[in-house]
């Protein structure tokens, strides 16, 4: 249980950088995405608290971080058009690895 709530925790993490990227858009929704990235902050911290019961702290924030990292960038290249250089993605994939890695060293 606390390694799904770690994972619904990284993704969390990716709501905050994108309701801040948002604001800067949005015209009439600045607070709107402000009170989103705010709740995604919360809600991925409590998370992350939980799941310390069990998994070491070094771990649990590795992943959380990488989670948040990758899962930062691929929104990025989806929905801001941020390169998708070689160099980015394989960099990303080497977070995952590490991720992966972590878990089964456990």
């Amino acid at each position: 249980m606390n390694w799904i709530a770690l994972i619904i925790a990284g993704i969390f993490e990716i709501g905050w950088p994108l309701g801040l990227k948002m604001s800067q858009q949005a015209e009439n929704s600045k607070v709107l995405w402000i009170l989103v990235a705010i709740i995604s902050m919360s809600v991925s911290g409590g998370l992350l608290w939980y799941s310390q019961k069990t998994i070491p702290i070094g771990t649990a924030y590795a992943v959380w971080t990488g989670l948040g990292a990758v899962g930062t960038l691929i929104v990025g290249i989806i929905s801001f058009g941020d390169s998708a250089s070689i160099y980015r993605l394989l960099s990303a994939s080497l977070i995952v690895i590490g991720i992966i890695g972590l878990k089964m060293a456990q």
